[in-house]
């Protein structure tokens, strides 16, 4: 093989890398896209169940296609503390189930003496594309790249494959690979999974490699001139799954102590599973010859099928010590001095999935307008009772409101970064309104402060008509706010125009308060001094009334947007 030939055979080897990379990415990343609903459903029903979490894990595993993606998610759901650390364990066990089906995916591209699906799957890539090129819809264009990434995959491991069994390319790669023998072998093999792993943060993409070498007629540590796998092959599938570690200890950093102790929970599970089952493959060494090289004739199966087969086996012995998990994270990560960590329902972690994003997002968004409207109502008491003492309270109250209310705002920018479906743009556009309302009814509460500091100093007297007043006028803003509340945390509008009648009720009250009071401060029954302070108080009132309804009005309008998009 000349120069050029050398040249140009290289470029194939990096061609075929990064077309199953982009393909990896490609598939994985709108098929999440295209089932996000059914990924915040599946995250929806965490529960105490253990076969029903690791049945979790599995699913969502199967649909991201990448287990550090998915347990990257779990730790921001712990760190949220909207998951504890026993529903974690059972996932992250089950996520370890799920990531075996792209080395099976892999397993079916190569020559063999049966149906080549991977041949015919590299059609995908085009007819993908052809759908992305003449489809309008948003959802079929997500499908087409799905497909398209889905081929590129194949095309990657068919090109790679081919490219290795050219004699020239398999020879050197084969002597290298295939002669790390001997006694040492295994632990070689075994650092080496775990060190490219984590240099290439997928194990699933390092198993379809060692798949597609197999394919090729390589195989790893089997010695030169050997025509089957045996158990040097299967350490280095142990050391990705240690590898594969490294994407999620990274995440933790920076996270709650739950949030690493979820972390610690999956390199303990990793570990322990790699490590036992190498235990076992060193004193058992025709383990691989005895099983599945006689149960499956091509050497691609043969280890894809070892690759479920350990990680279903590691679940089913460990899932019974769940709880043993969870006090041996306890006992490695204590707890910090200060126990009052911060816990948010936004987390970076989650990005990659708009969908379940948002929803954290709306969450976050409910604890800040309780909080408002908190503030509101606390504010309103101490005004009809002259108290001038909870006006730092309400100060606090709204720093942290907005504090927070930044932290959204880079949030949902961060997130409008990513490939993101209009449903969700229409979500994030309402959001960024209702924040701004939200806002508006704490700062509305600190403007009551104001007035409740000035009857105080000025010792204005407050009428029983006003108490009674403002009382009614409290009521109603309650009912109100009990409304509003369930419409944006439920995106159920059936009770908007409950809230809407509400509201004119209270501008109506207001309307009747501020006639009623100049009635009765023409007839001297009021003291004119405290008239200004009435009027601007119920007009305060009235307004943090109009920004409630804004935000169930919101909900509507994103929903309005979404339904015409359809109609398109």
């Amino acid at each position: 093989m000349n120069f050029g030939q050398w040249v140009q055979t290289i470029l194939y080897m990096i061609a075929s890398i990064g077309a199953l990379l982009v393909g990896f990415e490609m598939l994985s990343h709108n098929v999440t896209k295209l089932a996000n609903k059914e990924l915040k459903k599946l995250f929806n029903k965490t529960s105490k169940s253990r076969l029903a979490g690791v049945g979790i894990g599995t699913g969502a595993t199967m649909i991201m296609q990448s287990s550090a993606s998915v347990t990257i998610m779990i730790i921001g759901f712990v760190n949220a503390g909207i998951m504890s650390l026993y529903q974690a364990t059972s996932m992250i066990m089950g996520a370890n189930i799920g990531t075996t089906i792209t080395a099976q995916l892999a397993a079916l591209s190569g020559s063999g003496n049966g149906f080549n699906f991977g041949a015919y799957a590299l059609g995908f890539a085009g007819i993908g594309m052809i759908i992305v090129m003449f489809s309008k819809k948003e959802k079929m264009k997500t499908l087409g790249y799905a497909l398209a990434g889905f081929g590129l995959l194949f095309f990657g491991l068919e090109t790679m494959s081919n490219t290795m069994k050219t004699p020239a390319v398999k020879e050197p790669i084969s002597n290298l690979l295939s002669g790390i023998s001997g006694k040492g072998a295994p632990f070689i093999l075994f650092f080496l999974g775990i060190v490219i792993t984590g240099l290439v943060q997928s194990s699933s993409l390092v198993t379809s490699i060692v798949i597609s070498l197999a394919s090729a007629g390589i195989y790893i540590g089997c010695g030169k001139d050997a025509t089957s796998l045996n158990n040097n092959v299967l350490f280095l599938i142990l050391g990705t799954n240690i590898g594969t570690c490294v994407t999620t200890v990274i995440s933790s950093i920076g996270a709650s102590t739950n949030a690493k102790r979820a972390s610690c929970i999956h390199l303990l599970f990793n570990v322990l599973g790699s490590l036992m089952f190498m235990i076992f493959l060193l004193i058992y060494k025709d383990f691989m010859a005895d099983t599945f090289v006689k149960l499956f004739k091509r050497p691609q199966n043969q280890i894809a099928m070892f690759h479920t087969f350990f990680n279903v086996v590691c679940t089913i012995i460990f899932i019974p010590f769940v709880n043993w998990f969870v006090k041996m994270s306890e006992l490695i990560i204590k707890n910090k001095e200060s126990n009052q960590e911060e816990v948010t329902y936004i987390d970076e972690r989650m990005l990659k999935s708009p969908s379940i994003a948002l929803h954290q997002v709306r969450k976050e968004m409910f604890q800040m307008l309780e909080k408002a409207n908190g503030a509101l109502i606390t504010a309103l008491d101490a005004f009809i009772d002259k108290d001038d003492s909870i006006h730092e309270k309400i100060d606090s109250i709204n720093h942290e409101l907005d504090l927070t209310s930044k932290k959204v705002v880079k949030y949902l920018v961060e997130l409008s970064n990513e490939n993101i479906v209009f449903e969700d743009e229409c979500t994030i556009s309402s959001f960024y309104r209702t924040l701004d309302d939200i806002l508006r009814i704490g700062e509305i509460g600190d403007n009551l402060c104001k007035c409740t500091r000035r009857i105080v100093r000025e010792e204005m007297p407050i009428s029983e008509f006003a108490v009674s007043g403002l009382q009614e006028m409290k009521s109603r803003i309650e009912q109100l706010y009990k409304l509003t509340s369930n419409i944006f945390i439920s995106k159920n509008i059936s009770t908007l125009n409950e809230a809407n009648t509400v509201e004119d009720s209270i501008d109506n009250l207001r309307k009747e308060l501020v006639d009623s009071h100049f009635d009765r401060l023409n007839r001297g029954e009021c003291n004119p001094n405290s008239s200004g302070v009435f009027v601007n108080l119920v007009n305060n009132l009235e307004r943090a009334a109009d920004h409630m309804t804004y935000i169930a009005n919101n909900v509507d309008e994103a929903l309005r947007q979404r339904k015409k998009q359809l109609v398109k």
